[in-house]
């Protein structure tokens, strides 16, 4: 489609789908917990790795390259001996910090409930009959 005025540039319509990105950054399991190690400034991969409990050295990693791929955070290697490699959020990365503490936030106040209620959930169809 181009504007009624000629053929200069193709106009591109907000497509819902395109937020499908954005939220595969947000939902994914190891991301926000980067980026919410890194919100207190730069680290380490060792910190990350240490600070981020249960994720194994190759999903950090894949982790790291991905949101710095997307502009989240900036790898930088510092030229010392010997050489270390620092991660920091981007401005960007930053707001996405602070909009997704909320949820992360909600996620520790509500994390009992959500295993009670997955228990009992799981005893009930446990004992129902043909169970699942």
């Amino acid at each position: 489609m181009t504007p009624p005025d000629g053929p200069s540039e193709p106009v591109r319509r907000q497509d819902p789908c395109r937020t499908a990105d954005v939220l595969n950054i947000v939902g994914d399991k190891w991301s926000l917990l980067v980026v919410r190690n890194l919100s207190q400034g730069p680290r380490r991969f060792t910190e990350l790795k240490r600070a981020t409990t249960g994720i194994s050295q190759r999903m950090l990693t894949v982790t790291l390259r991905s949101l710095e791929r997307d502009g989240i955070l900036t790898r930088t290697v510092h030229n010392v001996m010997p050489p270390h490699v620092s991660y920091e959020l981007t401005p960007m990365g930053a707001t996405l910090r602070e909009a997704t503490a909320p949820l992360l936030e909600w996620s520790l106040r509500n994390l009992d409930g959500i295993h009670a209620a997955r228990d009992a959930y799981d005893s009930r169809v446990a004992t129902a009959p043909g169970g699942r």
